[in-house]
């Protein structure tokens, strides 16, 4: 199957100022990434803060332009699309809903502004629009004329997500959709972008540090450190069998419910490698009990695994016989 959104090894550099009259450094916040994500699909993108996740999402929204690599909305380069005609066909729902909506427009108005910015169809049928959206997403139309401020929190998510489908786009970038949301909240939300995905055949992009979500939601995982893509892999086999160090202690930092057994220790160290200077070799190698000598000075390439692939000396055969 062709793939609906794709990035070809993309690449995004800021230059950072690194202190008073000394020269800016490059930061490479997105080295070389490559997904695909297929119709109707859930791809969840994991990884710490600072690893490019959102620096990756900004860029599949054209709010960003990729200093090298391309990226494919239906095979059509994002850099041929003008801004609207990306917005209409890729939508965001971001992580916090009390600052992603204006809170001096009435709910209706929030969630009609697409079509009007859009130009989409006839404007004496928005409202009904409106309240039919709300009404998928589980808003009484009572609140129609209300303001973000007269809603609750998961309310106000509602209405964010009724505003990024009230166009019907191809795919959704789903920025932490439930972090900022009270935890009996955001099951509900949850179930509700599953309903929504399964009914509209939407094709979402789920970026998470809650490993339990992605777990939920997700069909594959793509498990992101320094900009790179380390692990790919559907979520059962990522879940049940990880390969890469790092996928490895990122499970292993998930709290459980069990008596007793405390905070889990990741064995990660408290610090995070310095993304202006990052490490020689395998950028996870100081954080890796398992490093070779190798990893200290060659870069690891990817390795085909049975649902994707993993960036790690451990599975390179050919290097491993070569030292």
């Amino acid at each position: 199957m062709n793939p609906l959104l794709e990035t070809a090894n993309v690449f995004r550099t800021f230059q950072i100022g690194t202190g008073f009259l000394k020269p800016k450094r490059p930061l490479h916040a997105v080295n070389g990434v490559s997904l695909r994500l297929t119709k109707g699909e859930v791809l969840g993108l994991v990884g710490e803060s600072g690893c490019g996740k959102s620096t990756l999402a900004r860029m599949l929204l054209g709010l960003l332009p990729p200093s090298s690599g391309d990226i494919l909305i239906g095979g059509e380069s994002i850099t041929a699309l003008d801004r609207r005609a990306t917005a209409r066909r890729v939508q965001p729902i971001f992580q916090d809903p009390y600052s992603s909506l204006n809170p001096r427009k009435s709910i209706g108005e929030i969630i009609q502004l697409p079509l009007k910015v859009h130009r989409v169809g006839d404007p004496s049928a928005w409202p009904g629009k409106v309240r039919e959206m709300m009404d998928m997403v589980g808003l009484p139309s009572r609140y129609v004329g209300n303001f973000p401020s007269q809603l609750s929190g998961g309310q106000r998510q509602r209405v964010a997500i009724a505003r990024a489908l009230i166009m019907r786009p191809e795919v959704v970038i789903c920025d932490e959709p439930t972090s900022a949301l009270d935890v009996s909240v955001q099951s509900q939300i949850l179930n509700l972008l599953l309903d929504l995905q399964r009914e509209l055949g939407l094709t979402y992009l789920l970026i998470s540090h809650n490993l339990a979500v992605v777990e939920h939601m997700a069909h594959r995982v793509a498990v992101m450190y320094l900009g790179r893509i380390v692990e790919e892999a559907e979520t059962d086999q990522l879940f049940r069998d990880p390969q890469h160090p790092y996928t490895r202690a990122l499970l292993a930092s998930v709290l459980t419910p069990e008596p007793g057994l405390g905070v889990p220790d990741a064995h990660l160290g408290a610090t995070f490698p310095n993304p202006i200077d990052p490490p020689p070799g395998c950028t996870f190698h100081p954080r890796c009990p398992q490093a070779m000598p190798a990893c200290r000075t060659i870069a690891p390439k990817p390795l085909a695994t049975a649902t994707g692939h993993v960036e790690c000396h451990l599975y390179d055969t050919e290097l491993r016989r070569a030292s």
